[in-house]
């Protein structure tokens, strides 16, 4: 048995998927349902069910969508905030913009995170430079205390008004307040940015969520055994301690994405792909993310359910097409697919679940490009007559055969990821010609081929372990601690001593959790960034920091704003962020050659299929496991494996490579 096995584990909604990596490079991999109630006991039965394979295991690194499921539904524990006297409906004031301009039946603002009585004051003023204009009146504490004790609350939100600029006061109430309380939340330490209305939402969010995380981890903790070391995954794609994800817990939203986002990135390293996007298209919803020289773009900020958060991200644009996602009719008349989704309860029309209204998945097994003989998954059986009754009122509505009904339901739902696809390429200054495409999730490479096709992408890549990508992510994403800090200054005559010395600090902090671990600084990679902006411009851009050359600064800034923007107007730069990113691997996993597969690739049986340049024809269907490397299959034809399908199609060419991927050739 292999000892010194490390295990990337991703808890999702319905499935939990577990991969597995020995030293040598092998991998296992398998999906256990998802239990709710307890999400602990769906990893531990993960682990059971590759323990015979694998043997001994030496750590864990997860991933789970829990933190992003409760903000998302609302779930989080009630919160005290506590704030600088007179700012106490930061949260209600918000910002301006709406979210819906023109819909004056909807509410123009969000609710705030948290009611009015329970947003308390005290006494205190820090400047934007940091300097204390009124001290801290702790007397008034005490008071504050019974109030949010006899609320019954357990986490509490500290935001005072430019404690970026100064911490001291927040740190003070820090201390006095965790006696009384087991989860304090402040501001300095969760985001220490400018912007008081995002701060304070990114510090509730944080505080709302530190019980249930931290309920969690020590049950998963307590579960395991005590030898094997436990990591999480954060939205910025990278591991961190069970302290830090229990002191950070907004970090872990949006991990999900993130996993995905940092094994496409591995495999473009691995295949030296310079440039891709992964694509990775689901049964609700499509992430997709740009990849460049082997890295994701990252964000400063994105919205969570209504609220925004100021955390380091990967910038992954999610949109609302799925297979599970609803065709209907606009009363304008148009057709459109999703956002709604028929979700897996009950599901397409297809799966014989009670679901009635048509969607995507059954579309494309009308089209052809679903084996209605398969059983998915183990347990889901496709019902190619009831997608046909589900189609059919559109097929009536517009007057269309059956095909071309499916097909425009597909091609609507191909137009919204398309456009998805070009919001984080073209958009940010990159010619999509120049990137391949990395596709995964349940249907990511259903589709994949024909957005490649449309978008003029010459590659499409379907990773091995496509089914469990996410998992996979969190077993190739190196220890990863970020840190901000807000710096206004004129970037012509700024004080670089006073830059570096702000910046060897922000290094600091993000080595302390690695040395707490028993990692020295040899090995570590440590990135430096200003984020600079036009003066007046209401948002920055991040430029790495490689010295003190001011000059050469402003012309990396110029650069990179007219890749994004298509200009640069010569004005005045200022800084505004200072950041920092510590990132250690442990190793550098080199998969293992797939199993070798002798002789020429067979098909397992046909079926006819739909495409518009040829009409129906028959397809034939290969099992992915039994296509030897090297081995090109012409489309269409569709390649199958248990947790996903892919279709080559007409003029495409197949190419599986010696690590288990599959490449299709979309042709001129």
């Amino acid at each position: 048995m292999a000892s010194g096995v490390r295990i990337g584990v991703d808890v999702g909604g319905t499935f939990t998927d577990l991969v597995a990596r020995d030293p040598s490079g092998r991998t296992w991999s398998c999906k256990v349902p998802t239990t709710p109630a307890a999400p602990a006991a769906a990893v531990l039965a993960g682990i059971a069910a590759l323990a015979p394979a694998m043997g001994a295991w030496t750590s864990l690194a997860h991933g789970t969508t829990l933190v992003t499921n409760a903000i998302v539904e609302r779930r989080g524990a009630p919160v005290g905030l506590i704030t600088t006297r007179g700012f106490r409906d930061v949260l209600e004031i918000a910002r301006q913009n709406r979210s819906h301009l023109y819909r004056l039946d909807l509410p123009a603002k969000a609710e705030p995170l948290v009611p009015r009585h329970r947003r308390l004051e005290i006494t205190e003023r820090v400047g934007p430079d940091g300097s204390v204009l009124v001290p801290l009146a702790l007397g008034e504490l005490p008071a504050l205390v019974a109030r949010l004790v006899s609320e019954g609350i357990e986490s509490v939100a500290v935001c005072l008004l430019h404690a970026y600029g100064n911490p001291a006061h927040e740190q003070a109430l820090r201390l006095a307040l965790e006696p009384h309380f087991r989860h304090v939340s402040v501001s300095s330490a969760i985001n220490a940015e400018f912007r008081e209305y995002e701060r304070t939402c990114t510090t509730v969010l944080n505080a709302a969520v530190m019980p249930l995380a931290t309920r969690y981890l020590d049950d998963l903790r307590a579960r395991l055994p005590a030898e094997p070391s436990l990591h999480l995954l954060h939205s910025a794609g990278g591991m961190m301690s069970v302290e830090a994800a229990k002191a950070r817990p907004l970090a872990m939203a949006m991990s999900g994405p993130a996993a995905g986002v940092a094994a496409a990135a591995h495999t473009a390293r691995t295949l030296g792909i310079a440039r891709a996007l992964a694509f990775d298209m689901g049964g609700t919803t499509t992430d997709v993310c740009l990849i460049a020289d082997g890295m994701p773009e990252t964000a400063g900020q994105r919205k969570l359910g209504e609220y925004p958060v100021r955390l380091p991200m990967l910038a992954v644009e999610s949109i609302g097409a799925g297979g599970g996602s609803i065709a209907r009719v606009e009363p304008t008349g148009a057709l459109r697919v999703g956002p709604e989704s028929a979700g897996a309860d009950p599901g397409p029309a297809c799966y014989g679940l009670g679901g009635r209204a048509p969607t995507v998945t059954d579309a494309n097994l009308v089209l052809g490009y679903l084996d209605p003989d398969r059983v998915y998954g183990g347990a889901i059986h496709l019902d190619r007559g009831r997608a046909e009754a589900a189609l059919e009122p559109l097929r009536r509505r517009f007057g269309l055969s059956l095909h071309a009904a499916a097909h425009g339901v597909v091609e609507v739902a191909n137009a919204s990821m398309l456009r998805a696809l070009r919001l984080v390429s073209v958009q940010r200054g990159y010619d999509l010609r120049e990137f391949a495409l990395i596709a995964y999730g349940g249907a990511g490479p259903l589709h994949a081929g024909a957005l490649a096709r449309q978008a003029g992408m010459g590659r499409v890549v379907v990773p091995a372990h496509s089914g469990a990508f996410s998992a996979l992510g969190c077993l190739v994403s190196p220890l990863r601690y970020d840190a901000v800090q807000t710096h206004r200054a004129a970037l012509d005559g700024a004080d670089v001593k006073v830059i570096e010395d702000g910046l060897v600090a922000l290094e600091s902090q993000c080595l302390a959790p690695l040395a707490a671990e028993g990692h020295g600084s040899e090995g570590v990679r440590v990135t430096r960034s200003l984020d600079l902006r036009y003066t007046g411009q209401n948002y920055e851009i991040s430029v790495p920091y490689e010295g003190p050359d001011l000059a050469a600064l402003r012309v990396a800034f110029e650069r990179r704003h007219r890749q994004l923007y298509g200009y640069a107007t010569g004005e005045r730069v200022e800084c505004v962020n200072l950041r920092v990113t510590a990132l250690r691997e442990d190793d550098v996993w080199r998969p293992a050659p797939a199993p070798a597969v002798s002789g020429a690739a067979a098909p397992a049986g046909s079926h006819r299929a739909f495409f518009p340049e040829t009409g129906e024809v028959t397809m034939p269907r290969y099992e992915r496991g039994a296509v030897p490397a090297g081995h090109p299959i012409a489309g269409p034809a569709l390649i199958e494996d248990e947790w996903s399908t892919i279709v080559v199609y007409p003029g495409q060419r197949s190419t599986s490579d010696r690590l288990g991927n599959l490449v299709i050739e979309t042709g001129p």
